[in-house]
């Protein structure tokens, strides 16, 4: 009788990359579920679930993104001070337009994987949100993604 195993990767076999994403004019939900997929390693073949074995992300220009339909007016993301009565809440038009544009595709990502786990927590740590152009990662050698370029619906002009 033959007897398979299923080969599991151990933390030490891991080999991470640096990838680089350009966000300019991306639909955010599109980017943030392709982003969130690099960040748990889902794309590779050797995949394991309790392994880190994601890529390190770098997004860069995150307050250029865009969102379909309406939802720039319509999306209210909510939160609550501590104090009674404290609920807060804003558009994602208000957002991209303030002090912290990024945090939009930083809180779609986080959203996408798994909910108050530390694996998660430790993965969202390699992500890198760039609201310019440049970024200070040139040291890691990191391959640029066309995400642009994978689907026609990745995009959105105007």
């Amino acid at each position: 009788m033959l007897k398979s195993t299923t080969a599991s990767l151990k933390p030490a076999e891991v080999e991470k990359k640096w990838i680089v994403i350009d966000a300019q004019d991306a639909v955010v939900g599109r980017l943030a579920s392709f982003i969130a997929m690099r960040l748990r390693g889902k794309h590779r073949a050797d995949y394991t679930p309790h392994v880190d074995c994601g890529d390190f992300v770098v997004v860069v220009n995150a307050d250029k993104v865009k969102f379909t339909g309406k939802k720039l007016s319509d999306k209210i993301f909510y939160w609550h001070t501590g104090h009674p009565g404290g609920v807060k809440q804003r558009t994602a038009g208000q957002i991209l337009g303030g002090k912290y544009p990024e945090r939009v595709l930083e809180k779609a990502v986080e959203r996408m994987l798994p909910k108050e786990s530390p694996l998660a927590r430790k993965q969202m740590t390699h992500l890198r949100i760039y609201n310019s152009a440049e970024h200070p990662h040139a040291a890691q050698n990191p391959e640029t993604i066309a995400f642009a370029d994978l689907n026609a619906k990745n995009v959105r002009s105007a």
